[in-house]
């Protein structure tokens, strides 16, 4: 079964000719339980999410700030596996019809097989990876699997990435570029920063990709700022913020909801 790649191009392509960025919204799997992030998941699609990433939880997220590690800690101790990442994707995808990605980091996929991961991914309906700590050169195994079976390779771009590594890491890539906006950790922050504008700016001048930002971004404010210069705007510790921080599930999910409309009305105001 082919994955749908097709669709996240489709869904970018679409935005682009409403002259609007894209809102990708991050979630863990798992979080607070396998059942409540998938109805996190389908909360923030109702409220304006054109895309979502799925992460998988990881033992030592390196590039996840306190706010997702927090997170990632409840999903771990609640006993997430992959089968529960591919569930989420899968029961998300169905319920909306919205491509939805996974963002993971390198060591699960190895550890589980590159091959069963990206035929279950795509039996699940995914439309492709983001593989932050995947070196280009080291992803031709990967690559070739995700081509086989119909799913992006999003690689993560960086304001210190020099032009001539923009280059190679956007020509193996598919799908979207994902440029953060900044050196550091996921989280919310006062301002995203002039560094992710002149980094999309030179990410273009590689690749006819999408470049989509995220690090930093957490009200509607400060999405339209990056909704100006970029094809997408991801948002993924607000979201977890604004689950960790309510009362309860039923609280949660009207918050993340209530928090995407206004995100979507942002990018909407580009």
């Amino acid at each position: 079964m082919s994955g749908n790649i097709e669709l996240l191009n489709t869904t970018l392509a679409a935005t682009r000719a409403a002259d609007r960025a894209a809102l990708i919204a991050y979630l863990p799997a798992g979080f607070p339980t396998v059942d409540g992030g998938i109805e996190a998941v389908k909360a923030v699609i109702a409220g304006g999410a054109d895309i979502v990433e799925i992460g998988l939880p990881h033992s030592d997220p390196v590039l996840d700030g306190p706010v997702i590690q927090t997170a990632d800690d409840i999903a771990l101790r609640g006993g997430v596996r992959i089968a529960d990442v591919m569930r989420t994707v899968r029961e998300a995808h169905e319920a909306t019809g919205v491509p939805i990605l996974v963002m993971t980091y390198w060591n699960p996929i190895d550890r589980y097989g590159v091959e069963r991961f990206t035929a279950e991914l795509a039996e699940a309906g995914g439309a492709g990876c983001i593989l932050p700590d995947l070196p280009v050169q080291e992803s031709a195994l990967w690559r070739e699997h995700a081509d086989k079976h119909g799913l992006a390779t999003v690689f993560v771009v960086a304001p210190s990435s020099q032009d001539a590594r923009l280059a190679t890491i956007t020509a193996a890539g598919s799908g979207f570029v994902y440029a953060a906006s900044l050196m550091g950790v996921t989280g919310t922050r006062a301002s995203v920063g002039a560094q992710a504008q002149d980094l999309v700016g030179r990410t273009r001048a590689t690749t006819d990709l999408p470049v989509c930002v995220g690090l930093g971004v957490s009200n509607a404010a400060q999405a339209a700022e990056v909704a100006g210069f970029a094809d997408g705007v991801i948002v993924g510790s607000a979201f977890v913020k604004a689950m960790l921080d309510a009362s309860d599930e039923a609280a949660g999910l009207a918050a993340v909801r209530s928090l995407a409309g206004e995100l979507a009305e942002g990018v909407r105001k580009r």
